[in-house]
């Protein structure tokens, strides 16, 4: 694919544009969309004609452009993220009739955890995630558990960055990091206070596949003060052990059959 005068091709400037639409901002005129990607109008205006030829762009009655359906169709076609929702939403509807409040589906992407689906019962716990929305690792209790089975030099990556300390709770400190990390993978669950939102916690557990490997994690959300892990962390590993077993692989059994004491960090 060409290049443009300033190296960026126009593949990146497709998806420039394509990323300029979210929650905040569904709907956005030609120019506005042009400052937002800081690109010149005539470029933006000749790239969304070819997109709104292909239905990757649509406009709505006021002439305003927003994602067409087209682009949720093929971004759905054989997309893991498609198939690990399908076999995660049974179990995670049982969790929210089991009387959770708010239940997250969470795969890594690059630095930050992707939450592919996210079910709630109330609004009575601040809880940030989003569908489609994304946190920092070492800010929500998925992240951590991603970076426990991670590979050592993912691991080590990881702990060699210098992170922003989100709330007066989030660990930034490697050693602190790396003891976690170890609690994770002996208990098979985490669970953090406040370290993103001061209100709220965060309990995760991994989804296995094939040799072990988290292709994504189970996490609930619940008020500061109120984990009650002996209730909370037996039901996510069940689920997550239904999860596995939806996805064509065969749980281990070691996350279920662990018995130690919960303890939150």
């Amino acid at each position: 694919m060409a290049n443009s005068p300033s190296g960026e091709s126009v593949i990146h400037r497709v998806v420039r544009i394509l990323s300029a639409f979210g929650e905040d901002s569904p709907a956005l005129g030609l120019r506005e969309l042009a400052r937002s990607v800081d690109l010149p109008v005539s470029t933006v205006y000749r790239l969304v004609s070819e997109l709104e030829l292909e239905g990757l762009l649509v406009r709505d009655t006021a002439g305003r452009l927003r994602h067409g359906h087209r682009l949720w169709e093929l971004a759905s076609r054989g997309s893991r993220a498609s198939s690990l929702r399908e076999a995660a939403l049974p179990p995670m509807e049982d969790l929210i009739n089991h009387g959770f409040s708010h239940v997250s589906l969470g795969v890594l992407e690059g630095n930050d955890v992707l939450y592919i689906e996210r079910l709630a019962a109330d609004d009575a716990t601040v809880n940030i995630t989003k569908i489609a929305g994304r946190l920092p690792v070492h800010g929500c209790s998925a992240g951590l558990v991603f970076m426990a089975y991670a590979q050592e030099v993912v691991q080590e990556m990881f702990l060699s960055r210098r992170l922003e300390k989100l709330t007066e709770d989030t660990v930034t400190e490697p050693e602190k990091l790396r003891a976690i990390l170890a609690e994770i993978r002996g208990r098979g669950y985490v669970s953090m206070r406040g370290i993103i939102v001061p209100e709220s916690s965060g309990i995760s557990v991994p989804i296995f596949t094939e040799k072990n490997h988290a292709v994504a994690t189970l996490s609930a959300i619940v008020p500061r003060g109120e984990e009650s892990l002996n209730l909370i962390v037996p039901h996510l590993k069940i689920a997550s052990s239904a999860i596995t077993r939806r996805l064509g692989y065969e749980p281990s059994g070691r996350e279920i059959q662990r018995r130690s004491t919960p303890a939150a960090f």
